[in-house]
């Protein structure tokens, strides 16, 4: 199991020091794998304080290119440098807020692979697309897109986020059953397209998980862990979740 925080564009760098503290102090036992995802311009301070602990460090956005005029935009390398892990693409706020592409996104997944960075690859729905009744075929749709080119190796090199649109800061999640239909579904094409490396990918869940949701949402055979948005701001909040984590993945091991 994996539960990472996407705390977006929140935090000033006190505060942003304080939550990694936090964080590390509080699931600090956990068997699940966790992870943070502060600010850009707070990746350093936060590299400092999760450095020697178990949470890994992960950045929100990444360029595909190793450097050149992109104002504004931050390289795989330099990341990497920073000791960053794991880095957030595809966020549907990018796709469209700043109009990414699929293609564009499959960019960053072979760059940040290639820099040895762990993409967490980001795909969902709109409303309107679920309540069309197609959900599943936009997610594997994206999805495909999204890994053009991509050659996987190991199941530890990729980790795919399902985020309904509709569901992201508007305190409404899918249930535990339209979740686990859709991780289904992306699971079987990994499955087909990676062998036996896409069976092992780990399959986050994203959109409002809260500590009163997530026993219910990792209750599901196809949901590893969650990438976590607003509740991750709240350390307490977050270490529920991941305490929730840690007991689905006893059950299943058990």
């Amino acid at each position: 199991m994996l539960v990472v925080g996407n705390w977006k564009m929140n935090t000033d760098l006190d505060g942003a020091v304080r939550l990694a503290s936090d964080v590390v102090r509080e699931t600090g036992g956990a068997a699940s794998g966790v992870g943070v995802c502060p600010p850009t311009v707070w990746l350093d301070a936060v590299a400092e304080r999760v450095r020697g602990s178990r949470v890994r460090l992960g950045a929100q956005n990444v360029h595909p290119a190793p450097e050149g005029a992109f104002t504004g935009e931050t390289a795989p390398p330099m990341l990497a440098a920073l000791g960053v892990d794991l880095v957030v693409v595809g966020h549907s706020e990018r796709r469209q807020l700043f109009g990414e592409t699929s293609a564009f996104v499959a960019e960053k997944v072979r760059a940040a692979m290639g820099a040895g960075l762990v993409p967490i690859l980001c795909v969902g729905e709109t409303l309107e697309e679920r309540d069309a009744g197609d959900a599943e075929a936009t997610v594997l749709a994206q999805l495909d897109a999204s890994l053009d080119g991509v050659e996987l190796a190991s199941a530890d090199r990729l980790v795919v986020a399902y985020e309904p649109v509709w569901a992201i800061g508007t305190g409404r999640t899918a249930s535990p059953e339209q979740a686990q239909a859709v991780h289904a579904a992306v699971r079987a094409r990994l499955a087909e397209r990676f062998d036996g490396a896409g069976r092992g990918v780990a399959l986050l869940y994203g959109g409002s998980v809260k500590p009163g949701n997530a026993a219910d949402l990792f209750a599901q055979p196809d949901l590893d862990g969650a990438l976590v948005g607003g509740a991750s701001l709240d350390a307490s909040d977050f270490a529920q979740i991941v305490a929730a984590a840690d007991d689905a993945g006893a059950r299943r091991a058990g």
